[in-house]
């Protein structure tokens, strides 16, 4: 098989791993006097692309060595039991397409995942491998994020850890009991040693100055959504005790996509694509505005897919609404439709010489028709009426081609 065909196969098998991401990693590249000289670089940009939190847009070359799997996961479609076309890369071919890739400036990095084969040592060290020779033969500086592989040795994952920006371990499943009964070949305790091991030597490779650098961009992992019986609640916890126990950069979430051949124990549709959207909405505000997932999940354990989680919430609570944002603090701002964190800090800071009037949150890009009814500033307060919740959301909720648009 010519290694076109093999990456249009490859390429395409690696589409349903969501957990491509190009954030937290240290900046670098060849340019400049200082430091050996390679190729690449992680500051660029650029068939996957994934953003870094400056916003800079990263492209990855987003492949699998081998979509030939020895383990039978109902809803992978590269399971051992799948009709699918198989193909394999060498190491020397990956390495090869990444390098030319960079140079036709396509890319800026590589996300490599694989299907188990032979045994998941001698996958893990293939992988390991690619990496490796990239960095120490061919100096690329570009990011590189590697998908471990369950029940790889320590060893193997430990010196993953050297070469890649970021490693990745996927959970699969929302719950341990779903992981039994659509991938009885897997085995929970496994991740769940791997992503403490990868926890400690990341910690490790931070707190010693002089220690070698460790999967920089830290760890994550996938949930697929839709293909077992969990609701969001029991998704957004498992989550949350993902983030506590490993320290997480991400959880990614993936709405599951029936498949050719597929068990009858699966779904016979997809899950709407906005519950996706949803997922990424409440695990934002678990990270970074301080709900709790009883708060986000509080109706029912499933979101509310007509309205972002932060609204939803703010309409279950309108009796701690209209805040004055001359006296609010900092975590109850948080809590209010359209603002974000930028936004909260310069409503901090400016209020200490001025009062701040509904003109001044127009210049921050505040949508005012979204936040005035939750904010009471100088020159407004809602009216009774504005109040009502049922009222709020027939208005503020997105109309159907806005929502077609979300999708």
């Amino acid at each position: 098989m010519d290694i076109a065909r093999k990456l249009a196969i490859l390429a395409d098998a690696a589409k349903y791993d969501a957990s491509c991401a190009s954030s937290g990693t240290d900046k670098r590249h060849s340019a400049g006097p200082k430091g050996p000289a390679g190729i690449g670089s992680t500051e660029g940009a650029g068939i996957c692309h994934s953003y870094a939190p400056d916003g800079r847009c990263i492209s990855l070359l987003k492949i699998l060595l081998t979509n030939a799997c020895a383990f039978d996961c109902l809803y992978c479609v590269n399971r051992t039991t799948s009709n699918v076309p198989r193909a394999r890369f060498t190491v020397e071919e990956v390495v090869k397409l990444t390098l030319d890739f960079y140079k036709r400036n396509y890319i800026e990095g590589l996300f490599l995942s694989s299907g188990v084969v032979r045994s998941p040592d001698y996958t893990m060290e293939q992988v390991v491998r690619v990496a490796k020779t990239l960095r120490l033969e061919h100096g690329f500086k570009g990011y590189i994020h590697l998908k471990t592989i369950p029940d790889a040795s320590p060893e193997l994952i430990a010196e993953a850890g050297l070469y890649a920006d970021r490693l990745s371990i996927n959970v699969e499943l929302p719950t341990d009991a779903g992981v039994k009964a659509l991938a009885p070949e897997k085995d929970m305790r496994a991740v769940r040693r791997t992503m403490a091991g990868l926890r400690t030597r990341i910690e490790e490779a931070k707190a010693e100055r002089k220690a070698p650098r460790f999967s920089p961009a830290g760890q994550s992992t996938q949930m697929i959504i839709g293909a077992d019986a969990s609701d969001d609640a029991t998704i957004l916890q498992t989550s949350a005790n993902l983030y506590g126990s490993y320290k997480l950069k991400r959880v990614y979430y993936s709405a599951f996509s029936p498949i050719p051949d597929a068990s009858s124990r699966l779904p016979l549709k997809a899950p709407p694509l906005v519950r996706e959207h949803r997922l990424y909405q409440a695990d934002w505000l678990m990270r970074f505005y301080g709900f709790s997932v009883g708060e986000i999940a509080e109706d029912g354990g499933m979101l509310d897919l007509a309205i972002d989680p932060k609204l939803a919430w703010a309409l279950r609570h309108r009796e701690r609404f209209p805040l004055d944002v001359a006296t609010a603090s900092r975590e109850e701002l948080l809590r209010v439709p359209g603002l974000g964190k930028t936004t909260v800090e310069r409503i901090l800071s400016s209020r200490r010489f001025r009062a701040i009037r509904a003109e001044d949150l127009k210049r921050l890009r505040v949508p005012l028709g979204k936040v005035l009814p939750f904010l009471q500033v100088a020159d407004h307060r809602p009216s009774i009426a504005s109040l009502d919740s049922e009222f709020l959301r027939e208005r503020l909720a997105p109309q159907p081609r806005q929502m077609a648009f979300a999708l």
